[in-house]
């Protein structure tokens, strides 16, 4: 045997011994399914080239409040993508991740955006233009519960702040403006998914109140020539948030790789991917190349002095007795 085959030979070998096969398991919200199946082939074999590495990725998707429990119950989440920051938040308050988790990141550890739209007919019977469109009597809107979906309560604070603006910031007059369009919800799933389902595949109301990269999966992909989506004036610039799970991670000694893992969703692969499934990108350049992707539209944040941050608005909204409470009691 030459010296080249033995040394190559004892190569493959020492890369044998040396690599390491890990799972992760990523606790994320509905409709990021897609995104993170493109996502994890990406970053597993980024990850391998650089350290030789075998890196599995392992998916888990529901409502998101409903994943931050099942992490705070103990399911062993190396990381979460969730829609809030409150589910990140919530999480952390039971110990399991760092108080300060979200400045390890940029742009507050929200790597990608989205925003509220609407996915109507095609034809748009109903005629849904904007918000006050979908108070209107007779029509059928589909919308997830805030207390259990993230996407939902993305929804319920763009038509708030929506009411808000219309109404000089009455409260009790963007509150009459709610209760009339939760009178119009036909079905509340406990999910953004499940709703886009109950809207495609059940044909059940005439719009859904969606994430802006849900309604384009829906109207490209899941019912192509039977939907539009149509884009409000204003609505909510939404930041789904990322994090380790700064327990399991020291616990099951990854997390290198689960840091990895989310630092590589602002690499411009990363970026690109998210974009290609309609999330607005942080990446200026791959912002730039996907511009003509997403209308334009007036956005307000969840910082705006309307709602005060997450914490506040949660208390003031989503809470036992806050005012989606309160809308509910008809």
């Amino acid at each position: 045997m030459n010296k080249w085959r033995v040394g190559f030979i004892l190569l493959l070998v020492s890369t044998s011994v040396f690599a390491k096969d890990i799972q992760l398991l990523n606790v994320s919200y509905d409709p990021t399914r897609e995104f993170y199946e493109q996502y994890n082939k990406v970053f597993s074999a980024h990850y391998k080239q650089e350290t030789g590495d075998n890196v599995v990725i392992r998916q888990s998707h529901g409502g998101s409040g409903k994943q931050a429990t099942s992490v705070i119950n103990g399911i062993r989440a190396d990381v979460v993508t969730l829609a809030l920051q409150s589910d990140v938040d919530a999480i952390a308050d039971r110990g399991r991740i760092d108080k300060n988790w979200i400045k390890r990141l940029p742009d507050n550890s929200a790597p990608y955006t989205s925003t509220i739209v609407f996915l109507v007919r095609k034809g748009n019977p109903k005629q849904i233009h904007d918000w006050q469109d979908l108070a209107k009597p007779g029509v059928s809107v589909i919308t997830p519960n805030p207390k259990t979906s993230g996407g939902a309560r993305w929804n319920y604070l763009a038509a708030w702040g929506w009411a808000l603006d219309k109404n000089n910031g009455d409260a009790a007059k963007a509150q009459t403006y709610i209760k009339a369009l939760f009178k119009n919800v036909e079905v509340q799933d406990s999910g953004a998914r499940a709703a886009t389902n109950t809207f495609v595949e059940r044909g059940i109301g005439d719009v859904l109140i969606a994430w802006e990269n849900e309604a384009y999966l829906a109207a490209n992909k899941l019912g192509k020539d039977r939907f539009e989506i149509v884009t409000p004036g204003e609505s909510i610039l939404a930041e789904p948030t990322v994090s380790v799970v700064d327990k399991v991670v020291d616990e099951r000694a990854t997390r290198s790789v689960a840091e990895a893992y989310l630092k590589y969703l602002y690499s411009p692969e990363g970026q690109e991917i998210a974009a290609k499934n309609y999330y607005r990108p942080r990446d200026p350049v791959v912002a730039k190349k996907y511009a003509s992707t997403f209308s334009p539209l007036k956005l307000f944040t969840i910082d705006d002095p309307k709602f005060g941050g997450w914490n506040k608005a949660q208390k003031t909204h989503f809470a036992d007795g806050g005012t989606y409470d309160q809308v509910m009691q008809r």
